[in-house]
């Protein structure tokens, strides 16, 4: 594509670089993965996206704790620096109650755009042309390989971020039941194996609250109704970071 836009989650990106023994090479390895995604990608302009704080998925999430499975406990010392260098140097933004994955999907436009994130979340619930930056690969997601790939998600749950799902029902057979049904069926068809798993009103309820929870948001529509949020139109910079003198 011609004057890319790589919009990057930030996120991971720290948890990459959080590891290293110094600041001083962390930054350094964030900058030449940066550049690499660039290059990559064939982008002219990027946008970057953090999450801060909690998302409107915790207070959705009524069966599970969202995301509460996951170990807790003091993080490096250099993830805060490397969370401000990506503010200050790169121009990281980000909106209160989204999680970056939302942001980067919001923003996306398959025709002018590259989601830039190892999150399969977002990666494959979004038609377009991707780069998995934890592999440094490019793939290329259609629009019913995404739709599938929620849908999926609705049957399976996600173990990762303590999303339950149905239980028992993993991959091979979410997929056994999904292959001869049209994506357009799919939500009706997922709707009635909650029912058949729960009964109807806990069925009716867990698929509402098990959607909000897995799918990503996808428009400044979204946002305002999950949020209240009026969010801005895209911000992008050039591919050079916003002061080259060093940061440290």
């Amino acid at each position: 594509m011609k004057d890319t836009i790589a919009l990057i989650d930030g996120d991971s990106l720290i948890y990459y670089e959080m590891g290293k023994p110094t600041l001083e090479e962390a930054l350094e390895s964030l900058d030449g993965r940066l550049h690499q995604m660039f290059e990559m990608t064939h982008a002219t302009q990027y946008a970057g996206f953090l999450t801060s704080g909690k998302c409107f998925r915790y207070a959705a999430a009524k069966t599970k704790p969202y995301k509460g499975n996951r170990k807790k406990g003091d993080k490096p010392y250099i993830f805060p620096a490397i969370k401000e260098y990506l503010r200050q140097e790169w121009g990281f933004t980000s909106v209160p109650e989204l999680e970056a994955d939302d942001l980067v999907s919001i923003y996306h436009d398959p025709l002018k755009t590259v989601i830039c994130s190892p999150d399969k979340d977002v990666l494959y619930q979004n038609k377009g042309v991707h780069y998995n930056y934890g592999k440094a690969e490019l793939i290329i997601v259609d629009e019913n390989e995404s739709i599938e790939f929620l849908w999926k998600q609705m049957l399976m749950g996600d173990s990762t971020d303590g999303i339950q799902g149905i239980p028992k029902v993993g991959a091979k057979t979410a997929d056994a039941w999904l292959k001869p049904i049209y994506t357009d069926k799919m939500p009706t068809f997922v709707l009635n194996k909650y029912i058949e798993k729960f009964g109807l009103y806990k069925g009716v309820t867990n698929f509402a609250e098990t959607f909000k929870l897995v799918y990503i948001l996808k428009s400044k529509e979204d946002v305002l109704l999950e949020t209240g949020i009026e969010l801005h139109d895209l911000i992008t910079y050039s591919v050079e970071p916003l002061n080259e003198n060093e940061w440290l």
